[in-house]
């Protein structure tokens, strides 16, 4: 599984950005895509996934980005987006796209999201 991250950037504090990650090779009908940052000096965290639709297309997210990030799939299931609105300096970080179904856990490469206040 290869998975192509995109959409980062710099913005000013309130502003928006979206980033989208595309999978391919071999995926299952379950998985779970999602996305993580990591801050400098801090440890990667959680900001969001979503199950295919298979598993009933739930969502989960970090309380931190709660009512301000929205994550999606297409309908294809192998794309999965982060629209990120309301940003703060906080959420500066490099965000890495996932993807974890039964045969491992597959990682994209980071990308670089800067909010300047």
């Amino acid at each position: 599984v290869q998975l192509q991250a995109s959409g980062g950037g710099l913005v000013q504090t309130g502003g928006s950005l979206r980033l989208s990650c595309a999978a391919s090779g071999s995926t299952f009908n379950f998985n779970v895509m999602g996305w993580y940052r990591q801050a400098p000096g801090k440890q990667r965290e959680l900001v969001a996934t979503a199950t295919t639709s298979g598993g009933r297309g739930s969502t989960n997210y970090a309380d931190s980005v709660k009512g301000r990030f929205t994550i999606s799939r297409d309908r294809a299931q192998n794309t999965v987006y982060l629209q990120m609105d309301s940003l703060k300096p906080e959420d500066t970080a490099v965000y890495y796209c996932n993807l974890r179904q039964v045969d491992g856990d597959y990682w994209g490469q980071g990308t670089q999201v800067t909010v300047s206040s």
